[in-house]
This record gives structure tokens, sequence and C-alpha cells, in this order.
């Protein structure tokens, strides 16, 4: 059993390094659910684990730093200082038990506050990292997204209902979204466009995230890659 939820406290060895996914509870465009980024997450910990008998994933934070997506209606966030502050604090009670500590993000507004509560928690002289996969194509909601959704669970995907969003470069938008968040540069919370988005390159996508992690904790661990 490679899910800490589904284990007894006698089960545990202590040995493992616990992987820890943290997403988000946001708008996804009319298409994708609120848990994409947290779907994500979990399963990118779960493929590590399939590989790696040592790590043992924990139960996923499902709230994160959404503020720019809050205008959408449903959309869950705590901020980053809560963030950080909530894994700074699972941290110190998961390395009670647990050598290593790993937190594999699925939602990049969680960047600032997870590296910055690895720090914190690296400070206290305890083994922590992050990691969060680097897809390549459109920024939210758009054919990348889609197409890892499509190949997680298609049946949540509402592919009648996916349009075109803004697709300029995110750095021109980047002011805009600072200070207004994303509704005024997106009135329906797609950054990109789904069109062309399918399963298999989504599962594409998700074996390249997950070797890029493999190769990531071999490293961390001072295995060979």
């Amino acid at each position: 059993m490679s899910e800490l939820a589904d284990r007894t406290w006698p089960e545990i060895s202590g040995d493992d390094v616990l992987a820890i996914p943290v997403g988000s509870t946001e708008q996804h465009g009319p298409h994708l659910p609120f848990s994409t980024d947290t779907d994500v997450a979990v399963a990118l910990a779960r493929a590590l684990a399939a590989r790696r008998p040592d790590v043992l994933v924990a139960p996923a934070v499902p709230y994160g730093s959404s503020g720019e997506h809050q205008a959408f209606p449903g959309t869950l966030s705590i901020g980053p200082s809560a963030i950080e502050t909530v894994l700074v604090e699972l941290g110190r009670s998961a390395t009670e038990t647990f050598r290593r500590l790993l937190f594999v993000s699925g939602h990049g507004g969680n960047a600032i506050p997870v590296n910055r509560a690895v720090r914190r928690l690296r400070s206290e002289g305890r083994d922590a990292l992050a990691w969060a996969p680097r897809w390549k194509g459109d920024a939210h909601a758009g054919r990348t997204e889609t197409s890892v959704q499509l190949a997680l669970g298609a049946a949540r995907v509402r592919l009648d209902d996916a349009e075109p969003g803004n697709t300029e470069p995110l750095a021109d938008l980047l002011p805009a979204m600072r200070e207004a968040g994303l509704r005024p540069v997106t009135p329906n919370g797609i950054l990109g466009d789904p069109a062309g988005a399918s399963a298999d390159e989504g599962a594409r996508l998700l074996a390249e995230a997950t070797e890029d992690l493999a190769t990531t904790v071999a490293r961390w661990l001072g295995e060979d890659a």
C-alpha cells in the first residue's frame, strides 16, 4: 500500500519519503473541474510511488493560493501566507516520523509559498524538497491541462463546453492579472485554447513529468539518476 491513508500506524516504517500532493480548488474554465491541479499532484505522486517502494503518498492538500481566480464563483483560496504555514506545520509533524518530505505541487500559484515552506523546513534541519511539473504549452485550462485531465479522467471533462480563452502571451497579461486577477483578461477563465486536446497527449505529458520527478528524487537521494 503506497497510500498513507490506507495504512495503520504499526505499518509505518519511518524510512519512507512522504510525498504530499499540493493542489488547489479553483476554476479551470467552463470545461474542467475545480480539482484539476489537485488531481495532477495526486496522480504524479502516485506515479512516483509506483516506481519507488520507498515513497508513501499522503492525503492531498486541496487548497492553495488562488486569489487571482477569486472572481470566478466556487474558487476557494487560502492565500500564500496560509499555505506556507500549513506546509511548514505539516512538514514539522511529518518529519517526526519520516526522514524526507516531498511536496508535489500541481498549481503554479503555489510556487512561492511552497518554496518558502521548504526553505523554512530546511533551515530547521529537515530534509524537504519541492517539485512541480514544467508543462510546455498554454497557461491555464487550455490544450495542455485539458489533455492531462482527459488522461486522468475523461468523464470529468466537459468537452462540449470547451472554448478558446485569451491566447495572448502570458508575459503580456501578467501586469493586469497581478492588479485585478484573471477575470478582466479572460471572461471564461481560460488562458489558451483547449482545441486539439487529447488523452494520448495528456498521457505523454504525464509520463514526461513522472520521469522528471523520478529523476529529481533520485538525485535528491544521492542515487544515479
